[in-house]
């Protein structure tokens, strides 16, 4: 016979925290893959060849992009079902330090960044620019369970402080899915290696910043839509599936810059209706004169 809960046993919802495990497994799975190429790639007294490590860094890439759809399906579950959680937010956060900080930063470093210790003539400088990366998604993750455990006010909004670290993931991710493809074989990537060090760089210190962006929490099954933003999603939808290489990079890059530099100069009411579209009344309002 089952026990009755204790008072102060946390809440533990079987489907959010279902996809929140499938989240982290992913993410496990993601780093072991990584470690696995970097073992191929580097034969005793050999030399690291890029080439050999390629296919388990492709599948690394994917490993994280199903993370990100895990993580996406846990909190939309726990709100639809009115099951959020002090102990969902906390297994969420812990799940995400390994699928969004560390495998991203261990895969940028060892697939795209380590040139740069040969390049800047720093030993480890790839690895500093990783280490980092953690450090601050890790940070950012402590303030949102800060900010969330904090009583809601009457002018608390649902947008995001920094941008978050799933996004983050997802962009180093797909950045480094779109070098691997074009770069194939050929580990000179000239002036790249720089300007993807300047973007590790700038986009840890973006996840701990007070850039808002939008969480689209609002966006639900009672969202109502129009012909129009049908047909444009499904040929988003049709665009990924034929050139998945590039269309990750394109999405991830859009939302960063949405927040970054759209969002500030957009009118407040337009603003709205991209992140805050309008749900389908219930049945009772539909019933009032």
């Amino acid at each position: 016979m089952l026990r009755p809960q204790s008072p102060d046993e946390p809440k533990i919802y079987w489907l959010p925290n279902l996809m929140t495990a499938g989240n982290l497994v992913c993410g496990f799975f993601a780093v072991l893959t990584i470690f696995r190429g970097i073992m191929v790639a580097t034969p005793h007294q050999g030399q690291y060849d890029f080439a050999l490590a390629q296919p388990f860094y492709e599948r690394a890439i994917l490993l994280i992009f199903a993370s990100c759809l895990f993580d996406l399906l846990d909190g939309r579950l726990a709100r639809l079902g009115g099951k959020e959680s002090p102990f969902g937010r906390e297994f969420d956060s812990l799940a995400d330090v390994i699928s969004f900080g560390m495998a991203p930063s261990l895969l940028m470093a060892k697939a795209v960044l380590f040139p740069l210790d040969e390049a800047l003539r720093v030993q480890g400088i790839g690895w500093v620019l990783a280490c980092l990366y953690v450090l601050c998604g890790a940070i950012r993750l402590a303030r949102f369970n800060c900010i969330a455990a904090l009583p809601k006010g009457d002018d608390d909004t649902s947008d995001f402080r920094g941008i978050p670290i799933p996004m983050a993931a997802g962009f180093i991710s797909s950045l480094t899915f779109l070098v691997i493809h074009f770069n194939e074989t050929d580990r000179n990537l000239g002036a790249w290696i720089y300007v993807l060090g300047a973007m590790m760089l700038g986009l840890s210190f973006l996840m701990i910043s007070d850039v808002r962006y939008p969480s689209f929490k609002k966006v639900d099954l009672k969202t109502r839509g129009t012909p129009v933003i049908i047909v444009a999603s499904a040929l988003v939808v049709m665009l990924t599936v034929r050139f998945y290489y590039v269309m990750p990079a394109v999405l991830f890059s859009a939302y960063l810059l949405y927040g970054l530099v759209l969002r500030p100069l957009l009118p407040k009411g337009l603003r709205q209706g991209i992140e805050e579209p309008a749900s389908s009344p219930t049945e009772e309002e539909e019933t009032l004169p």
